[in-house]
Formats: structure tokens, C-alpha cells, sequence
């Protein structure tokens, strides 16, 4: 009786874990769709597929939701980062993170690209929760970045790190802001031209 007892448990517990990262899933990729205020519960929940009443089953609150939500989307996209950095040669790194974050491809997959550039500018209006999510991200950015620089542990190496991951997150999202697919390219290529010459 016991032992059926633990498996009833077992399977309500997986049950609801599965349903929990279905919902940060969804919410990761709203937020970055539609921006923290054009993501709803009853939305979520929805392509979830789940019911709204069993929201807050899962979290005490939409903030609270939006917080994993965002620590989700910028472990997703560093994560990326980190794979892209990995396939290059060391020396071409940099480079390839670069060219890979300001391609055209992420341009136009913001529901799934880098939630800094997709949210950049909401984020001074979050929860403490919601930035301190962002916040941690950035600084893994910025860190993979000067990792990749032969004098890492240098300020000299963080200093490049702040400027490019600056530059990089600026340029896309005013490549994403005009309706001129032609200053969007110039943006982008201007950029990489740049970072490229300054062995960024």
C-alpha cells in the first residue's frame, strides 16, 4: 500500500514538473515576443495548455513567474552564446559570437534570441526579482566575452567585454527598431566591421 502511495506521489510530483517547464517555457518565449507587459497569465497558461486556475499551483504570482521566465530566457541565450564560442577556434571567438548575434536569423528570432535585446528597454520598469534575473545574465555575457581574451583577469579584458557586449545588444536593437531593412543591415555590418578592426 505504501509503495503504491509513493508512485501516486511520484507521478503527481513528475506530473507537475513537467507542467511547471512547460509554463516557464511558454512565458520565456512570450516575454521576448510581446514584452513583460504584453504577457499575460491566461496567455501562458493557454499554450501551456493548462488551465488559468492552475497558475497558481505553479507560482505565487505573475511577477514571480516573470522572474523565472526571464532567468530562463538568458540561461537559454548565454548558453548559445557559450555553444557558438565553443565551435570556433579560440583566436575567432569573439568574432564568431559576434557575427552570430548580429546575423539576420536573430534579428528575426526574438521570441527565442537574447532576452536583453528583446527587453532591453523594459527593464528598468521590472520587479527587483525581473532585473536581478537580467542583471545576472548580463554579467555572464560579459564575463563569457572576456573569458576569450588572452588577458583575462585584466581589467584591460573586461573593459573590451563591457564595450562589445555594449555594442552588440545597442546595434540589434535598433536593427530590430527601423522599418529600413537596408539601415538594418548597414547597422549590423557597420558594427561588425568595427568590433572586428578593434580585435574586440
Amino acid at each position: 500500500m505504501m509503495l503504491i502511495m509513493r508512485k501516486a506521489t511520484s507521478v503527481r510530483t513528475a506530473a507537475k514538473e513537467a507542467s511547471h517547464e512547460r509554463i516557464v517555457q511558454a512565458a520565456a518565449r512570450a516575454i521576448r515576443r510581446s514584452g513583460y507587459d504584453g504577457t499575460g497569465v491566461a496567455d501562458i497558461m493557454k499554450e501551456a495548455g493548462l488551465t488559468h486556475g492552475a497558475f497558481y499551483a505553479h507560482f505565487e504570482s505573475r511577477e514571480a513567474m516573470l522572474a523565472e521566465a526571464a532567468d530562463r530566457a538568458g540561461a537559454e541565450s548565454n548558453a548559445y552564446a557559450a555553444q557558438v564560442i565553443a565551435s570556433a577556434p579560440p583566436e575567432q571567438a569573439v568574432q564568431a559570437l559576434m557575427h552570430t548575434y548580429l546575423s539576420k536569423e536573430h534579428q528575426v528570432g526574438i521570441e527565442t534570441g537574447c532576452p536583453i535585446s528583446a527587453l532591453g528597454s523594459e527593464m528598468p520598469r521590472q520587479s527587483p526579482e525581473v532585473r536581478r534575473a537580467a542583471t545576472r545574465h548580463i554579467k555572464e555575457m560579459i564575463d563569457l566575452v572576456a573569458r576569450q581574451s588572452p588577458d583575462w583577469g585584466e581589467p584591460a579584458a573586461h573593459e573590451r567585454a563591457l564595450v562589445s557586449v555594449a555594442t552588440m545588444v545597442g546595434t540589434l536593437i535598433l536593427a530590430r527598431a527601423v522599418d529600413d531593412p537596408a539601415l538594418s543591415d548597414a547597422l549590423c555590418s557597420a558594427t561588425l566591421k568595427r568590433l572586428d578592426s578593434s580585435g574586440a
